[in-house]
């Protein structure tokens, strides 16, 4: 016969009493108190708490402090390489400070970032770290402005990972910078003819892209037409779908394609094998952001390297300190490899 008999959980006035001490010491020993507690007496209510497997309600911690141990992470999309390696950046650095990070997908909808920042105010967390780039065109930036900045008010930080669009602490990365790097290594490499496969009207951070691309060409006396960009879904299926789209009406000279993120350019270089041609010697591609998996594909990929890793780690480390400049942009580099091996008559 079992013992069905419930029991009350343990209350921190139950883990005080086993560890003789204060409630305020227990208190303190258990939930993250800035003020110090003599190490006996903490290791004393730790002890206490795991005989009695007290667990803290966090829910009141939250509405005791004004907070919680808990930093949110708003990203586009969680399957893009790009914003899980910047994730793996700010869980290890909240690792270090005892935080635990929660993370939820925007998938580029404005109404849907809305509504979950709405949500995690809700939770307050300590830290609301946004990485998706967004629109231009946006009908919800300025209610959004408002409930990150009801949010600081609060007592929350806001730190925007790239750009700074709505005058809250951000970790800059200089995307048009780093493109305008590739259009220079690529010139210098003998291309003439370029065509780019980038995100649609109006997102910052493809325009961005497109923008330096462009102004790096110029620099070297090329001009991209109009007719050599196409826009796209900003996915690897994007690219792909760009791409063919510029094979099947005739590349007419084009030498290089240029994907505005590393997933597009590895549905750019299955679409040019799917169309019969070899990657890297009927068409060179580059891409940006260097992520992990584009130095395994084949040719390897020409891109520009953004340290997504360190961004995340900013990102924290932004949220928690007490500075409010962000300092100089993350700077980026020039990754040639064997996508591009110049043209043939080069």
């Amino acid at each position: 016969m079992t013992d069905s008999t419930r029991h009350s959980p343990a209350t921190l006035h139950d883990v005080a009493r086993e560890a003789g001490v204060s409630l305020a010491t227990a208190s303190r020993s258990l939930n993250g108190s800035t003020r110090k507690v003599n190490e006996e007496y903490r290791k004393r209510v730790l002890e206490a708490a795991a005989r009695l497997d007290y667990s803290p309600n966090l829910s009141a911690q939250a509405v005791a402090r004004g907070t919680t141990t808990t930093v949110a992470l708003l990203v586009a999309d969680i399957a893009d390489p790009y914003f899980s390696s910047m994730a793996s950046g700010v869980v290890a650095e909240a690792d270090h400070e005892h935080l635990i990070v929660t993370m939820a997908a925007t998938e580029r909808d404005p109404e849907r970032e809305l509504e979950l920042v709405r949500a995690l105010r809700g939770q307050r967390p300590r830290a609301m770290i946004l990485a998706g780039s967004r629109r231009t065109d946006d009908p919800t930036g300025g209610a959004l402005a408002e409930e990150l900045a009801a949010y600081e008010r609060a007592g929350g930080r806001v730190v925007l990972i790239s750009r700074n669009e709505f005058d809250f602490r951000t970790v800059l990365l200089d995307n048009r910078a780093g493109a305008a790097a590739l259009a220079t290594a690529l010139a210098g490499l003998g291309y003439r003819r370029f065509a780019v496969v980038t995100g649609a009207e109006g997102l910052r951070t493809a325009g961005d892209r497109l923008d330096g691309f462009r102004e790096g060409l110029a620099a070297a006396g090329i001009e991209l037409a109009e007719r050599d960009v196409v826009r796209v879904e900003f996915t690897r299926d994007g690219g792909y779908d760009g791409t063919r789209a510029l094979i099947d009406r005739g590349l007419d000279g084009i030498e290089v394609v240029f994907a505005a993120n590393d997933v597009m350019a590895v549905g750019a270089l299955s679409a040019i094998r799917d169309a019969g041609l070899e990657p890297g010697v009927d068409l060179a591609v580059a891409g940006f952001d260097d992520i992990t998996t584009v130095r395994d594909v084949t040719p390897p990929l020409t891109t520009v390297r953004v340290p997504l890793e360190e961004l995340g780690r900013r990102a924290l480390r932004l949220a928690l300190d007490d500075a409010d400049a962000p300092g100089e942009p993350v700077s980026t580099e020039v990754v040639l490899r064997a996508s591009t091996p110049g043209p043939r008559s080069a």
